[in-house]
């Protein structure tokens, strides 16, 4: 069985490189949807695959730290790079260039991270994080699977590279949050929430 859940984010970025003269010369933004699908086999003592009540915790975090925040790429100018954390306190760095198709690739290595260093307590059995979506616009959007996220082809993901301004990590429920992951320290999911 697959389960969805879904979250917005708006975001600012430049796509260095791509064939469209607007997406990569000038700065612009997006009304961003992603789409977090989980699969099992197994129903949890709640029968369901995994609680979204759960999502709402870390996971949401990780996705809208790119809420209202432009993101970089570190190949970028670095001139451009320095205005543009200069002039906004929400930026995130990425080792790749944030198209929806790296978007979909890291924000799936983000949280399949961090689920593999969750353990869980309400039964939940052989839950896999199994695609994440990311709309750009009403009508394009990418879609990453493991093979993706992990796909050396399409650029490696390393978190040590990944680069959240401090006013993002301020808004981490657990400031600590992005450490943790860093570092593989166990999170425990909350028996209630």
């Amino acid at each position: 069985m697959i389960i969805r859940k879904l979250f917005k984010f708006e975001n600012a970025h430049i796509v260095r490189g791509c064939s469209s003269v607007k997406c990569r010369s000038s700065v612009h933004g997006h009304s961003y949807k992603v789409e977090v699908l989980f699969e099992s086999n197994y129903l949890d003592n709640g029968q369901m695959v995994y609680d979204f009540g759960l999502m709402k915790q870390n996971i949401k975090d990780l996705v809208e730290s790119f809420d209202h925040a432009i993101t970089l790429w570190s190949g970028d100018n670095p001139e451009y790079i320095a205005d543009m954390k200069k002039h906004s306190d929400r930026w995130v760095e990425l080792p790749l260039s944030p198209s929806a198709e790296q978007f979909s690739r890291i924000i799936f290595f983000l949280i399949d991270k961090l689920f593999g260093l969750t353990k869980t307590k309400n039964g939940e059995k052989e839950v896999k994080l199994h695609s994440v979506i990311v709309h750009e616009t009403d009508t394009g959007y990418a879609q990453a699977f493991r093979e993706d996220a992990y796909n050396e082809q399409m650029g490696i993901i390393e978190l040590e590279k990944i680069v959240f301004s401090d006013a993002v990590v301020e808004s981490f429920n657990d400031t600590a949050l992005f450490e943790k992951l860093k570092n593989g320290v166990e999170f425990i999911n909350p028996e209630s929430v």
